[in-house]
Order: structure tokens, then C-alpha cells, then sequence
């Protein structure tokens, strides 16, 4: 989600430019009836503001909002600048043939979506009621919605912060992050988490998305040293333990985390 809210920041100068037009691979238009689809939208578009929720890019138009999803590869360009540089899963190079979609506009610039794995989608008009408060504006009641569970134990804390319904934008890495910082392995019901932990949790949150805002991603945190089979706790040399925790392949310290 950082790296779209980066992404965002690049489409920011192409505020007030005018689509010439568009085009889109049958991977990127998968949420739309055709690629010409995409094509036939845009052109004639004048791009009148950029927003975001969670990891879902929005350009704000004279007429209904496009919307681009990136996957864990995809990578806004506008000309030769990059929205971020070093994505963790990424292939660290350009290739045209990645360029899944694209806006050309009247002035002669292009914004393109790079994406060597074919996640990556554009959408029209795209609907935000299936997504829940973003991450990097998340209040404290906004959290404890995410940690407070009506029935039983609930899910892992760590699938429950991925669930884009709850809390839109964490990703992978940062969620292994901030449960790396609050010491709570992401295992844990998250209806069973304490007062204190739910404390915890909540700062490592908060300071987690400032902080690697700052310094330029979730491929920047501080567990990330120790994230690989047979790595070591960068804090305290513990062994790191691997599990798939909510779909995604999760690390965590087997000793400070609990």
C-alpha cells in the first residue's frame, strides 16, 4: 500500500492533462468487459485529481474515476520515472513487453503499468464497499473494529490485518512488520489478544506506516534482514520461524514474538 500511495504521488503530475488515448492487455482488463473496453473509456478523459484507498490507485476524471490495481510486481511509470524503485517480490528491470496498460496523453507523456507478472488491473468507475479504512489514516476506534471479533476466537491477527474488508492496504510484508515490532507472533486468535497487546499492536501499526512511508516502502522494514529460510531475529539473533499465516508465506521471531 506504500507503493501505491508513492504511485499515487507520480500520477499527481498528470493532473489536469487530457487522455489522447489508451490501451490495456487482456491480463489488465480482466475486470473489464474487453481491453477496447478501457480504450473507448479514457480517450477524451481529462484527469482531474488522484485518491487512494488502501492498494487501489484512483485517477479522478471529468467523468468516472479509473482505478489500477498493481499486484505484488506492477509499477506505475510516468515516461522514465518510477512511482518507487527496488520492489522486494520485483524483477528490478524494464521490459516493454511488461507494460500491461496505459494512458498516452495530448502533451505527448505516458503513464504506464509495468508488471512482469500479470497481476496488475485497470478498472473503471471501480466500487470501494468491499474495502475497509485505510491503513495510513487508521484511528484508533478504526483498530479496535479491526482487533474486536463478535464470535469466538477469531482468525490469526496476521490474516485478519490482511483482510481488505477490515482494514484496506496492509500487505504481506507489512503485516509480518508491525507484528515483528508489537512482539506477537501472527499465529495468535486475534480475538485472544490482551489489552496490553492490543496496545502494542496498535503503536507498531501506526509507527510501522510512518515510518517506512518515510523511508520508501514495506520492502524497507526492519525484520526484513532476518526474512529468509534459516534467518536470524535481526533484534535478537532468535531463530525465524516460516509458516503460511492467511494465504501468504509469514515470518516471525520465534523468540520475541509470542
Amino acid at each position: 500500500m506504500l507503493e501505491v500511495e508513492s504511485y499515487r504521488s507520480l500520477a499527481e503530475r498528470v493532473v489536469g492533462a487530457t487522455v489522447a488515448r489508451g490501451w490495456s492487455d487482456a491480463y489488465a482488463a480482466k475486470k473489464l468487459n474487453s481491453p477496447s473496453q478501457w480504450a473507448r473509456t479514457v480517450r477524451g478523459r481529462r484527469i482531474t485529481g488522484t485518491s487512494r484507498r488502501g492498494k487501489l490507485m484512483l485517477l479522478e476524471t471529468d467523468a468516472a474515476p479509473l482505478g489500477m490495481r498493481f499486484g505484488m510486481t506492477g509499477v506505475l511509470l510516468l515516461d522514465g520515472d518510477a512511482g518507487i524503485d527496488g520492489l522486494f517480490y520485483g524483477p528490478h528491470t524494464f521490459r516493454p513487453t511488461w507494460v500491461r496498460a496505459g494512458l498516452e496523453f495530448t502533451d505527448g507523456r505516458r503513464l504506464l503499468l509495468h508488471d512482469p507478472r500479470r497481476l496488475a488491473r485497470v478498472e473503471i468507475d471501480p466500487s470501494l464497499e468491499d474495502l475497509g479504512p485505510d491503513a495510513l489514516s487508521l484511528t484508533k476506534a478504526e483498530f479496535r473494529a479491526v482487533v474486536t471479533i463478535a464470535r469466538g476466537e477469531g482468525p490469526a491477527i496476521k490474516a485478519r490485518l490482511l483482510d481488505q474488508s477490515v482494514v484496506a492496504g496492509v500487505g504481506n510484508l507489512l503485516g509480518d512488520e508491525m507484528l515483528f515490532r508489537a512482539g506477537i507472533d501472527p499465529r495468535r486468535p486475534a480475538g485472544l489478544l490482551d489489552p496490553d497487546e492490543q496496545r502494542r499492536l496498535y503503536q507498531a501499526f501506526t509507527q510501522t506506516m510512518k515510518t517506512l512511508a518515510r523511508r520508501g516502502g514495506s520492502h524497507l522494514g526492519d525484520h526484513m534482514e532476518g526474512r529468509l529460510p534459516g534467518g536470524h531475529c535481526p533484534r535478537d539473533g532468535a531463530p525465524m520461524r516460516s509458516a503460511t499465516v492467511g494465504g501468504r508465506t509469514t515470518y516471525w521471531c520465534s523468540q520475541h514474538q509470542k
